[in-house]
């Protein structure tokens, strides 16, 4: 299916419109009786598929350029010949796809609920725990306050040291347990569970004892109940100094070694870890990788898959001895239509193993004319960035005695210098495959901040002369829905040598595999300084 995009942010080549414009809509013309065709042809063979279309503009303008799926359509040199291209772009939903959409909508719904259910547990536990020392404090004065006797000075200091401590605990609670949730997890958190419920038959045995020792007996020392109350917030941090230990001290001694390989390109990165179980360190990896990995790009690997397409398209196998050929009729017919077609599997491999001898050939040319034209290109892009560069500081320095009404702030000057290098930097975005990581308007927004903050024009062309982190690109093109954790142990046991687990998105998958770091034995050798002692050595025939 061919795909336009719409760019009008060129308007520096208006000289060329009319030409441009007639070779716009022979294109379009030619790109219309295209899909067309396409269209005809593939309705006589799918006419039983349902299928809904769907008509939308096209979001989000990629420099002149359409996805990449369209990538062969593509001229090298549109930029130099066309000034605008305007149309719209369709896409294809077919039934399967929509019951996907509306399955991962219904699993978004329940992933938040259980989320707010998770916070609505720990929100009730959370007042329970700070609430219970106070409820110990206030039912004696409400049930039995004539009975209860005087609170001297050491009970009034209790009270000093029960405020604090809770102060304390809050802001160590609110600080360990009450963070941004950094990604939703399948299966629960082993440890903060059993902390949870740790805490919970804590507090539920000190109200017990209470019920049955204080309640029951409307004990009249007040100063015992409120030295059992400052038992009770003692206990209570010290079962948060457990929760510091198990959830954050326990992880940070590395462990294992973890080999992280992408599936499609075979990126590949190493990190350590520690005790951890598998999600969690399935999360720990998919934080490294936003950050460590360069940006996914599909265009990269449609190279091999269309040259060997092609290397197999030019292959066709003739039956030349007719039934002669056919395995012996012993059984029914499928028998022979299957041995017939095993056979023309086995002819298309060799034919393809023989064609193989001369591929080599044509790919080290095709790398090498791929090479010289990025660094042709690239030497094209750096010139123009810098003598833009140059007009900005120019202008820089010609504003400080102009009027104030006539300043630019960035952002203008940004537009002003973006169309002397927008066909350069255009054209080596194509060749290079990166025109779907950046749009007209983040590069315009990235010149803008580099014109703010005095960088160089090195600086700027950094982000496009190599792929940077998947962090640096726009959400649209990194931001992965869901990932999918494949595992054949339990997510919630921990890791272990030999370990290897999955984690799946929509176009690639990252293969973890899991080693321990080998215990390492140091040995202790002493050298004496005294005896580094050396002698010179003269041969007779040496020259002095």
């Amino acid at each position: 299916m061919d795909t336009e995009s719409t760019y009008s942010g060129y308007s520096y080549y208006s000289g060329r419109s009319r030409g441009s414009h007639r070779h716009g809509e022979r294109s379009r013309d030619h790109h219309h009786q295209q899909h067309h065709h396409h269209h005809k042809s593939r309705s006589k063979d799918s006419r039983s598929e349902k299928s809904v279309t769907i008509n939308t503009p096209p979001a989000e303008p990629l420099l002149g350029d359409s996805a990449h799926h369209g990538e062969q359509f593509q001229d090298d040199n549109w930029g130099e010949t066309t000034t605008a291209v305007t149309g719209t772009s369709e896409h294809s939903l077919s039934q399967e796809d929509i019951v996907r959409i509306t399955k991962d909508l219904e699993d978004s719904v329940g992933l938040n609920c259980r989320r707010y259910l998770t916070l609505s547990l720990a929100v009730v536990l959370g007042l329970l725990v700070f609430l219970t020392p106070l409820a110990f404090l206030v039912i004696p004065h409400l049930l039995w306050p004539d009975k209860l006797q005087s609170c001297g000075t050491a009970c009034e200091g209790l009270f000093i040291s029960v405020a604090f401590k809770l102060l304390i605990l809050l802001l160590a609670v609110w600080a360990l347990f009450f963070r941004t949730p950094k990604a939703s997890l399948p299966r629960v958190f082993v440890f903060r569970a059993l902390l949870s419920v740790l805490v919970l038959l804590f507090v539920l045995s000190y109200w017990l004892f209470y019920g049955v020792r204080i309640i029951d007996t409307q004990d009249q020392n007040y100063q015992g109940i409120v030295q059992y109350a400052v038992s009770l917030v003692d206990a209570l941090l010290f079962i948060h100094y457990l929760a510091i230990v198990l959830l954050e001290l326990r992880q940070l001694q590395p462990c294992f070694s973890m080999c992280v390989t992408r599936s499609t390109d075979g990126e590949t990165r190493h990190y350590n870890l520690g005790q951890l179980s598998i999600q969690r360190a399935a999360l720990a990896i998919l934080q490294h990788y936003y950050c460590d990995f360069p940006v996914h790009n599909p265009a990269l690997l449609s190279a091999s898959k269309s040259r060997a397409a092609k290397h197999l398209a030019g292959l066709k196998v003739y039956n030349v001895d007719g039934e002669l050929a056919a395995p012996p009729a012993e059984g029914p017919g499928n028998n022979a239509g299957a041995g017939m077609a095993q056979s023309q599997s086995r002819a298309m491999i060799a034919a393809a193993a023989r064609r193989r001898d001369t591929s080599h050939n044509e790919l080290y040319y095709e790398e090498a004319e791929l090479e010289r034209r990025v660094r042709k290109r690239k030497a094209r892009l750096v010139v123009a960035v810098e003598e833009a560069f140059t007009h900005v500081k120019r202008l820089q320095e010609e504003e400080q005695r102009r009027a104030p009404g006539e300043v630019m702030d960035p952002r203008e000057a940004a537009q002003a210098i973006f169309p002397s290098m927008a066909r350069a930097l255009q054209k080596y975005l194509r060749t290079t495959k990166q025109q779907h990581c950046h749009s007209m308007e983040s590069i315009q927004q990235h010149l803008a901040f580099c014109i703010t903050n005095n960088m160089t024009p090195k600086a700027f062309l950094e982000s496009y002369l190599a792929p940077g982190p998947t962090l640096q690109y726009s959400r649209d093109h990194w931001l992965a829905r869901q990932w999918t954790l494949v595992s054949e142990d339990s997510l919630t046991s921990g890791l272990k040598d030999g370990a290897i687990f999955l984690l799946k998105c929509v176009d690639f998958s990252l293969v973890v595999t899991c080693r321990r770091i080998p215990y390492i034995q140091l040995a202790e050798e002493y050298i004496d300084p005294k005896s580094h002692k050396f002698v010179l050595r003269l041969q007779s025939e040496t020259s002095v």
